[in-house]
């Protein structure tokens, strides 16, 4: 994330923030925060759009601020700045707002549309970024300081904050450990606990199933046509009768998932949110929209599949590396004081990964893509491959989950 850009002098071009934008004055005051010295003089600045291909329905936009400004003494600055160099400065705007303002709020049928608008909490981000969360979280997590937030009328929120630098190695297993043990510690710290509920807006695991699974889960997964897809048949068909089965049981299910004890989770800690100091050591959390008390080891599943589901990782070792995050997840939990019986921690996950990633993962969207682009004589052999290879993996995600699940419950949800 480092600033590597070149402007003309005196240029300032932020159109493309629009209502997002700040005065100039507001900005030099945000960078001043971000040096920690008393004023600064903007010399120029610039914005644009990231670049990031993964959606959100809780973000509207994602911007980067970068410019110069210039510390000189104040003599300096009253003879016009004449010499001024400056010093460059990158920080990352992010729009946040509900459900409703997402465009993929139009794919959810009017007559529960009031009802869905209020189902997914989103006011958490926003609130954790004029907190002091970052001072609470456990040595190895660390997160990006909010320098300004703005929460408006309309449900939506702009935040401002520093950009942080970030390695681009790739994760390895010691990765997947490191992460899972420093968010067993942030689950267990109880300092971090004070902030676990900060999102006033009520969230049930009911919401999830009444809405995500009851309408684009469920109806694949008992449409027979479903099973005789190309892309499921090979992958999926020996797992008919168990994933329907659970399907079967998913009220039990989710009042076993209420019942469980609730502790802090990031909500949504997949490798794209846990950016890897450049140290190579330790963590920055971002994109805190999920966060909220959820059961014991709710974290583990994304932290385990979050990059199977978008494509960057197999998931043929996922027992195995299952089995080692399980572990380092205990071991912090147990360094906060926080420890848990190893049964409820592994049933925590069985149940938090079957409900929000096993039975979602049918790859129901890539059928209904597969069979646009083959009806429209556009789907070639390279695209219907990685189609092939995504449901591989995604049955992966199944089987794994129905088999933790089997081995750690009570019948009812077998």
């Amino acid at each position: 994330m480092k600033a590597t850009f070149t402007l003309s002098p005196g240029v300032d071009r932020r159109e493309v923030l629009d209502a997002d934008d700040v005065t100039d004055t507001e900005l030099e005051a945000m960078v001043a925060d971000l040096w920690g010295v008393p004023e600064v003089r903007l010399l120029e600045s610039s914005a644009e759009t990231v670049a990031y291909d993964v959606p959100s329905i809780l973000t509207g936009a994602r911007t980067w601020v970068r410019g110069r400004a210039s510390v000189s003494a104040p003599e300096v600055v009253e003879a016009g700045g004449a010499g001024e160099v400056g010093q460059e400065f990158t920080l990352f705007v992010k729009r946040v707002h509900s459900w409703r303002h997402s465009p993929a709020f139009a794919d959810v049928p009017p007559e529960i549309g009031e009802w869905a608008a209020t189902s997914v909490p989103w006011r958490a981000e926003p609130l954790l970024y004029r907190s002091d969360l970052r001072d609470r979280l456990p040595e190895g997590l660390s997160m990006p300081r909010g320098l300004r937030v703005e929460e408006r009328a309309d449900e939506t929120a702009v935040i401002w904050m520093e950009a942080v630098p970030a390695s681009a190695e790739p994760w390895d297993r010691t990765s997947y450990v490191e992460a899972a043990g420093l968010l067993g510690r942030m689950t267990g710290s109880q300092r971090v606990a004070e902030l676990a509920a900060i999102d006033p807006l009520a969230w049930h695991v009911q919401y999830f199933v009444q809405g995500r699974i009851a309408h684009t889960v469920l109806p694949g997964l008992f449409d027979d046509a479903t099973w005789e897809h190309e892309l499921v048949a090979p992958y999926f068909g020996d797992l008919r009768a168990q994933l329907t089965a659970v399907a079967a049981h998913l009220d039990p299910l989710a009042e076993e998932f209420a019942a469980m004890p609730h502790r802090t989770s990031h909500g949504d800690a997949c490798p794209n949110n846990l950016l890897r100091h450049p140290s190579g050591s330790g963590f920055t959390l971002i994109d805190f929209g999920f966060w909220r008390p959820q059961p014991v080891g709710f974290d583990l599943s994304q932290l385990l599949v979050g990059d199977v589901q978008i494509g960057r990782r197999d998931a043929a070792d996922l027992p195995e590396l299952a089995e080692s995050c399980l572990t380092a997840y205990a071991d912090g939990l147990t360094a906060e004081g926080a420890g848990v019986p190893d049964a409820v921690l592994r049933r925590g996950h069985a149940v938090s990964l079957m409900l929000f990633n096993g039975l979602p993962s049918l790859p129901l969207e890539q059928v209904a893509e597969a069979d646009r682009l083959a009806a429209a004589g556009e789907l070639g052999d390279e695209r219907l491959a990685a189609m092939h290879d995504w449901s591989l993996q995604r049955s992966r995600i199944a089987r794994y989950a129905l088999d933790v699940l089997d081995r750690t419950g009570p019948a009812a949800a077998r």
